[in-house]
């Protein structure tokens, strides 16, 4: 089992708008990154445990816990030319962008940023490094189970 921290903007996709889902699990569109789409195309598994972080908000944290809950399959978003995802060199028969359906588990307390760049446990998380931009990035067993104990 693998565990991640995937980034959303909560007018974009929310924690509670991902538990008030169907089945409460939504398609994780919109990845223009090819490292992040990588990571789901190739690495994600259904089950991998997901840290749901609110980015681009007035206090931007994790505030929730998920599961990948689906193998990988095309981000239908490219195709439409009304989407701000649109990619025009994208074609049905050799998609560009890939996405995971994420099923939510739970709202938790929000754990923000600035607490976790205060926490030496979490010094060498990827997310917290100078210059990472990234949607998507992996967790370590370690930071999972400090975090999960803090939201908790």
């Amino acid at each position: 089992m693998r565990y991640w921290l995937m980034k959303s903007e909560p007018d974009e996709v929310s924690i509670d708008d991902a538990l008030a889902a169907p089945g409460q699990t939504v398609p994780w569109t919109g990845v223009r990154n090819y490292q992040a789409r990588n990571f789901m195309r190739d690495t994600m598994q259904i089950g991998d445990g997901v840290l749901f972080y609110h980015s681009s908000c007035p206090e931007p944290g994790i505030a929730g816990l998920a599961e990948v809950a689906s193998t990988p399959y095309p981000d239908e978003t490219q195709f439409d030319p009304h989407s701000p995802y649109y990619d025009p060199k994208a074609t049905r028969e050799n998609p560009r962008w890939m996405l995971v359906d994420v099923r939510a588990l739970k709202k938790t307390r929000l754990v923000p940023l600035a607490e976790m760049r205060a926490a030496s446990a979490l010094e060498t998380m990827q997310v917290l490094q100078k210059g990472s931009r990234l949607s998507i990035t992996p967790v370590t067993k370690c930071e999972w189970n400090y975090l999960v104990k803090k939201m908790l």
